[in-house]
């Protein structure tokens, strides 16, 4: 995957023109209208956006490369689309259960976001990590699927902060994340676990993840719309002092 993203990439993760904003959990367009209502509706300014399909892009992409050591399988991620959703809507698009992985940062940032997994796609990966051929997803998901994804996304989100804080130009750390499963069917359970999330907007990044032939399909991360604000303003603190420090070009020689 690579690094940084082309003005064509962040024009198209702003849902740039007549466009939506972006695929929602299943594919369906966004929870939202073009980025020139962003502010007015409480959502990412253009240069917000930016920032995070930036750090979110370069993250994934350190990340992927994380997991494909521990699986020993190619991860391939695509450049992400971003775009706006509640928990509420999330529901309404779903159609089998997930996992909620929640990443809590520790250092450097304050916070936490989510990243969300297909079910059986997280049976894949654990039972890569296992030992096997990818294929064992028949069984139902147990404690120790829930153990082994937290100690992937623990290693992975861990590269990830490592490139944050080389964007930001500050210690990032990560708590070990924590994985639950989501059955959106489920209200009883659901209000319980999502309780904090309740009728709140999210930016979500969207990405497409493919691993050999056994996954063709979506990892999702989640943001609080203050912590991806927060992310943009040390974001543009680290750029500010990148150019006011950098030398001042030499006239040409005569």
């Amino acid at each position: 995957m690579d690094g940084m993203l082309s003005q064509e990439e962040i024009n198209a993760l702003l849902g740039g023109g007549d466009d939506d904003s972006g695929a929602g959990f299943d594919g369906a367009p966004g929870a939202g209208g073009s980025s020139a209502t962003s502010n007015s509706e409480g959502r990412l300014s253009p240069e917000e956006g930016d920032a995070l399909g930036e750090i979110a892009n370069i993250s994934m992409g350190t990340a992927a490369t994380t997991l494909s050591v521990l699986i020993n399988n190619r991860v391939e991620i695509t450049t992400p689309t971003l775009s706006y959703v509640t928990v509420e809507d999330l529901k309404e698009r779903n159609q089998a259960p997930c996992v909620f992985i929640y990443i809590g940062y520790r250092t450097g940032l304050e916070g936490k976001n989510v990243l969300v997994l297909k079910e059986r796609d997280v049976k894949v990966i654990t039972d890569l990590m296992m030992g096997g051929d990818g294929t064992n997803t028949d069984v139902e998901l147990s404690d120790l699927h829930l153990s082994a994804i937290s100690e992937a996304m623990n290693q992975m989100m861990g590269s990830a902060a490592t490139s944050m804080s080389t964007m930001i130009d500050e210690m990032v750390d990560i708590s070990p994340p924590t994985s639950i499963r989501v059955d959106f069917d489920d209200d009883a359970g659901l209000e319980n676990v999502l309780k904090d999330m309740a009728g709140k907007l999210f930016a979500q990044v969207s990405f497409k993840m493919v691993i050999g032939d056994l996954i063709d399909s979506e990892i999702i991360q989640l943001y609080p719309l203050p912590f991806a604000r927060m992310l943009y303003e040390k974001f543009k603190h680290t750029m500010t002092n990148e150019e006011e420090s950098a030398p001042a070009p030499q006239p040409a020689p005569q």
